[in-house]
């Protein structure tokens, strides 16, 4: 199975095309620029080099969310165009599930902590089950960092850049059982993406083309401004 995955919901954006879980390529780009101009020129650019051409694909996938509002647009766009273009089926997956798989560590409680921006962070927790299946342990949720607390009795390790944001505020709870992975660890990287998605595929939980959208987790910032103009 050919499987092309992308990731546009951070500041960096990625791109991965896999042949069952073998990595064929996989890139992370952190040029500081809009989405909407390096999304499509790096998917461009794996087809290329991989010399795969986009109908060779049996299943699209793409992070829904949480993250960047316009990032998280950029990417349901994209993936929708390429079910359109293709007729290829395509699987969502969830940013914080694809950032736990940095984490390698597998007898351990995984914590994903994206920042969310306004003094906020993503989080959901993770963990490997005996078949090797990461498992999502609490629901995925933005909140105040400061209200995380020390629930768990097992070590935790957090990934992300809302880690490496407030790994100061996260060790203060237990700098014995909660551990913070490598500032490298935190960047997305659309392989992880792939090897979720074909989990999903093989459960037959794929994306309804005219339905699925973004997963905000907030919708404060979606929303317009409020000004005093009149209407």
């Amino acid at each position: 199975m050919l499987i092309l995955a992308f990731d546009s919901s951070s500041k960096t954006a990625s791109v991965s095309i896999l042949r069952d879980k073998a990595v064929l390529y996989d890139t992370v780009i952190n040029k500081g620029l809009n989405h909407s101009e390096v999304l499509l020129p790096a998917i461009d650019e794996a087809c290329r080099l991989s010399g795969i051409q986009l109908p060779e694909f049996d299943l699209f996938a793409c992070t829904l969310g949480p993250g960047s509002f316009t990032g998280l647009r950029i990417g349901v766009s994209t993936l929708k165009g390429l079910m359109l273009a293709t007729g290829k089926p395509a699987v969502g997956i969830s940013t914080l599930a694809a950032l736990a798989l940095n984490v390698d560590q597998k007898e351990k409680i995984i914590g994903s902590i994206m920042d969310a921006g306004r003094g906020q962070v993503y989080l959901a927790y993770y963990q490997y089950d005996k078949d090797g299946i990461l498992n999502q342990l609490e629901a995925e949720r933005a909140l105040d960092p400061q209200s995380i607390t020390d629930h768990y009795k097992d070590e935790v390790i957090y990934v992300g850049d809302g880690a490496i944001k407030y790994a100061d505020l996260l060790s203060s709870l237990s700098a014995e059982k909660n551990k913070i992975a490598s500032a490298e660890q935190q960047f997305i990287c659309a392989s992880a993406v792939g090897i979720l998605a074909i989990e999903k595929y093989f459960r037959n939980d794929l994306l309804d083309l005219a339905k699925f959208v973004p997963v905000y987790l907030r919708s404060a910032d979606a929303l317009p401004k409020k000004t005093n103009l009149p209407l």
